[in-house]
């Protein structure tokens, strides 16, 4: 069977470019590369293993969940958990260290991955670091996959913004309005931990940072799929993002 796959887009979510082209597609197992990477786009070589430029800091200690509500959950220490590996010299989503590691060498561009599952109403939960690259970076989770261009993505940046996206027939729309700016202090800057939490309930999307609700929606475009991780440049490559303590659980009672 095939695994999961992973897509780059060279169209980015907040419109800070009119670029609205292309995607390479790879797949896990037996996948095959699909377009070719815009001329103009300045790369970034991510040696392998990429080292830390700065101490990463500790991540925090999980609230401790009812057993009874995770639907699935991953710590990274184990590579053959079934998410999405891959590497080149422009990018990379792969388990390192324990943590899973998305690295984007290419500007304007995303890079996502999915360990092949299928949920209808959930809240997903994560701790994101950027350990290299800009500020002005996007990091996040995925729910309601249905393939590599429909699905929802909720994402922050360490400069402080955040979004809930749709990818709808590989066509972004942003369900929140553009450039949004979180409350100094909600999202944490530089190498700092955050925790990235977002809940798909019914036709409702919620964000949150660190325990703060930041955004609330409605779509009822897909109601069920994968979840997933994802990450990206804007106008810097070089972005490199760690994940660990992914959760999915069941929406707690009376979430609408």
């Amino acid at each position: 069977m095939q695994g999961p796959s992973l897509w780059f887009w060279a169209a980015r979510l907040l419109r800070l470019s009119a670029l609205v082209t292309l995607a390479l597609g790879v797949a896990a197992c037996g996948g095959t590369v699909a377009a070719a990477t815009p001329t103009a786009t300045p790369r970034v070589l991510l040696t392998l293993p990429l080292p830390t430029p700065v101490p990463p800091t500790p991540t925090p200690t999980p609230t401790p969940i009812p057993a009874d509500r995770i639907l699935f959950q991953d710590d990274f220490s184990d590579p053959n958990s079934g998410w999405t590996r891959f590497k080149a010299d422009w990018g990379i989503t792969d388990y390192i260290n324990g943590r899973y590691r998305i690295g984007v060498g290419i500007n304007y561009t995303d890079l996502w991955a999915n360990p092949g599952l299928d949920f209808a109403d959930v809240r997903i939960e994560v701790d994101a670091q950027a350990i290299a690259g800009s500020e002005y970076n996007s990091f996040g989770v995925i729910c309601r996959y249905q393939d590599d261009a429909n699905f929802y993505f909720f994402i922050l940046s360490n400069a402080g913004y955040y979004a809930i996206v749709k990818m709808e027939d590989g066509e972004q729309y942003q369900l929140t309005p553009e450039r949004q700016l979180a409350v100094r202090g909600i999202i944490r800057p530089g190498s700092q931990v955050n925790r990235v939490q977002a809940e798909c309930v019914g036709d409702t999307l919620r964000l949150y940072a660190n325990g703060h609700l930041l955004a609330e929606v409605q779509d009822d475009t897909f109601t069920h799929g994968d979840v997933g991780l994802i990450a990206g440049a804007f106008t810097d490559a070089g972005v490199v993002v760690e994940f660990d303590n992914f959760v999915v659980l069941k929406p707690e009672q009376g979430a609408p």
